[in-house]
């Protein structure tokens, strides 16, 4: 069974034309986010995994710049946010008619990655303890073209907060926390894994606090989005920061529908076959098992289809693309 494994590895290598022997692209984030670590472990499964493919990692804006580059065929793999991922399919929000950026309904699931969670991080001593408390302060919605800004502006617009409210900076998460060490901002968006190291690192030398989301402000949100889940920090994940209410967003492993089903299958096996190497890298991929892949806002992927089905899994027709 191994040797035919191997043997089919091969011949996917020769099979699939301009992707044989090609270095494939990995979309992912910032250095201090979550995507950057987890990509490079879903490279290291390709490098390992896939003979006659090589993968290198990519510093991106994130969600939005993301969904873009695999769209055109500029990287190959990405993550980006679930609400992200399904605006750029539907084309609604930013993306399509009244948006600045196009529809991208050439994106397809491979899986779910991880569940992001909405951080509004503050120093103790800004006075900031709820989302109301924003107004009128300097506050970070996240770098331009990332998920964390689609997501921070859906939730304050949800709650009656808008641009006009608060003087706006629009930083990557380690930009912000040095920003909030430096005066220059008051609080800041983040969304991402936990823990993110730009936060945890920020927590070891500074008393930060972590603003809730209620339940009410939640159900306001989900009413926009559909995508944000209940979401609560347990005590501990960062130092001194006790539990806390927030939002949770599923992050998505996706590829452009081009991709030849062949490598889509085999990428999708090796990545829940090989999982504990990114395991090891980053706690979040523990949450990177097969049956989450149903959850995804869009499309899978046909060859994810066909590896999904063979991990026994009964793949809804809602998923199964146009």
């Amino acid at each position: 069974m191994q040797l035919k494994r191997v043997l089919v590895l091969l011949l996917l290598a020769l099979a699939v034309g301009a992707y044989a022997q090609q270095r494939l692209s990995i979309a992912t984030g910032g250095t201090g986010g979550v995507y950057y670590p987890v990509g490079g472990g879903y490279a290291q499964i390709i490098n390992e995994q896939l003979p006659g493919f090589s993968a290198t990692v990519e510093v991106t804006g994130a969600s939005v710049e993301n969904v873009g580059l695999v769209a055109r065929g500029d990287a190959d793999i990405g993550l980006a946010l679930a609400d992200t991922v399904l605006m750029a399919f539907r084309g609604i929000g930013r993306f399509g008619p009244g948006g600045e950026l196009p529809r991208l309904p050439n994106l397809r699931a491979i899986g779910i990655a991880y569940h992001n969670a909405i951080h509004i991080i503050t120093l103790e001593g800004s006075g900031i303890y709820s989302l109301a408390d924003l107004r009128g302060r300097r506050v970070s919605v996240g770098a331009p073209g990332s998920g964390t800004e689609v997501s921070a502006r859906t939730i304050l617009e949800a709650n009656g907060i808008t641009p006009d409210d608060f003087a706006v900076h629009r930083l990557s998460v380690g930009e912000a926390t040095d920003a909030l060490v430096d005066g220059v901002i008051d609080a800041g968006f983040w969304s991402g894994g936990v823990p993110t190291g730009a936060v945890m690192s920020l927590a070891e030398t500074h008393r930060i606090r972590l603003v809730p989301i209620s339940a009410e402000e939640l159900e306001r949100a989900q009413s926009a989005d559909p995508t944000f889940i209940p979401y609560t920090f347990p005590a501990g994940a960062y130092r001194g920061i006790p539990e806390t209410p927030s939002v949770g967003i599923p992050n998505v492993v996706f590829v452009a529908a081009e991709m030849p089903e062949e490598l889509a299958y085999q990428f999708t096996r090796a990545l829940f076959e090989h999982i504990a190497v990114v395991r090891a890298i980053h706690p979040s991929a523990y949450e990177t098992v097969p049956e989450l892949a149903l959850n995804s806002p869009i499309p899978l992927h046909p060859g994810a289809i066909r590896a999904l089905e063979e991990l026994g899994l009964s793949v809804p027709d809602h998923l199964r693309g146009e």
